[in-house]
């Protein structure tokens, strides 16, 4: 695998594998490493290039004149593809604020097929208040006590616990190294409150055209059935429940996903 630095407008990523392209965009608080689970899985037949969204692991904070809403997310993400020599339309999934922005991207035609995992903004008018109160939450527990969450990261049934609602039930599995990285991942994300605090807005885009597959976890608790509205989406989108499965499903059943992905983009 060659991960690649941020150079100019480039957004840091990690890449591996070759043929048709393949971009993965991570949640929240998070960076490219979510994906490392189900990357060995899809690299076998397609080049894939997992970035880190600005703001977040490698990649700093868009320009401070620049609002990091969901559109100009999306422009920094259409910057760095062309940058890296990558034609457009191409295939592109998400998990959570990354898959948003694939549904926009597939809204824009920068996408050639999208599959958005845990996409939040399918709501009518203003998000669950919870949603705040559990992000706030977390990113306070990662930068004030970053050695207790480490230490239960080393201990299945507290990491499991622990990573119940952020990630997924059944992560105890979750390698070590991996959920250690995802803590420290959401204490250092320097554009944390600013991309959270303006990608809050209501998503609906009915007229995208692209093959689209939308995915939830039933044991998605932080976005719950009510904020899943398909109306905001076209007739033709394919809709997945993943059986077991929380809002951050790769490192639970990294085979699933990844099937998810290659049959949402073929």
């Amino acid at each position: 695998m060659a991960t690649q630095s941020s150079v100019m407008n480039v957004w840091h990523y990690s890449e591996s594998g070759a043929g048709r392209p393949l971009i993965l965009l991570h949640g929240i608080g998070m960076s490219h490493a979510a994906w490392n689970a189900v990357t060995p899985h899809l690299c076998a037949t397609r080049r894939v290039i997992a970035f880190d969204i600005a703001g977040f692991g490698l990649t700093p904070p868009l320009a401070k004149e620049t609002v990091p809403n969901i559109p100009n997310l999306v422009d920094g993400l259409e910057r760095s593809i062309r940058e890296i020599g990558i034609p457009t339309p191409v295939d592109i999934a998400g998990n959570s604020l990354g898959g948003t922005m694939a549904l926009e991207a597939a809204r824009r035609s920068i996408a050639r097929s999208a599959v958005a995992i845990s996409p939040p903004g399918l709501w009518r008018k203003n998000a669950p208040r919870h949603i705040k109160y559990v992000f706030a939450t977390l990113r306070f527990m990662a930068k004030r006590f970053p050695r207790l969450l480490r230490h239960a990261m080393c201990v299945p049934f507290l990491k499991a616990v622990a990573l119940a609602v952020p990630i997924s039930v059944g992560s105890a599995c979750m390698p070590e190294a991996d959920a250690i990285r995802a803590v420290e991942d959401l204490a250092q994300s320097t554009g944390f409150e600013d991309t959270f605090n303006n990608t809050c807005s209501p998503f609906s885009a009915v007229e995208i055209r692209v093959p689209l597959t939308v995915a939830f976890g039933d044991c998605d608790w932080i976005l719950t059935k009510e904020v899943r509205l398909r109306n905001t989406l076209p007739a033709h989108t394919r809709w997945i429940e993943m059986p077991a499965l929380g809002h951050v499903p790769m490192w639970v059943d990294p085979i699933g996903i990844s099937r998810l992905i290659l049959e949402g983009t073929q």
